[in-house]
């Protein structure tokens, strides 16, 4: 139950993120912070448990993705896991700055900034919580063994590997 797998439906993921970018907006843009609840859980469930006790999840992996005209796109899952954990920082600090300290415009700042890097996944399949676990994982503060096959993409991509050169 509380693991995340591996690979991840990146059409899937998008379809999450999708599903982000409008609960924020909704939350912003209706002046409803009661929606920052929903959000705040669902991050925290998809970095806990995948999309096991995620609804939001759920509807991505079991309704939306498998529907979709595309064969699915395997994509490693500790990056996307990474970039819910990064969701769950944003989210869970609107609904604190909100609930907690009264400071509803910041609140409203840290969910648009979330919606905006949502929307970047949603739309282009841009994963900036992917890119910094890339870049984290360069600069050596992720060690290799937590994602093999972000380290050496021949495991992904047999054409780049060296013996084929």
């Amino acid at each position: 139950m509380f693991s995340f797998p591996n690979p991840v439906n990146d059409y899937a993921a998008r379809t999450v993120a999708t599903g982000v970018v409008l609960l924020c907006v909704a939350a912003v843009a209706f002046d409803q912070p009661w929606i920052l609840i929903p959000l705040t859980y669902g991050f925290w469930a998809r970095v806990l448990t995948g999309p096991t006790l995620s609804p939001l999840g759920q509807l991505a992996t079991r309704v939306v993705a498998p529907r979709l005209p595309v064969a699915p796109k395997w994509v490693p899952g500790p990056p996307k896991r990474f970039a819910q954990a990064i969701g769950v920082v944003f989210s869970t600090t609107a609904l604190v700055l909100w609930y907690g300290f009264d400071r509803h415009t910041a609140s409203f700042v840290v969910v648009s900034l979330l919606a905006c890097a949502a929307f970047l996944e949603a739309a282009f399949g841009i994963c900036l919580g992917c890119k910094a676990f890339g870049l984290l994982m360069k600069a050596g503060v992720i060690p290799e063994s937590v994602c093999e096959e972000c380290a050496d993409l021949s495991l992904r991509h047999p054409e780049l590997s060296a013996d084929r050169r």
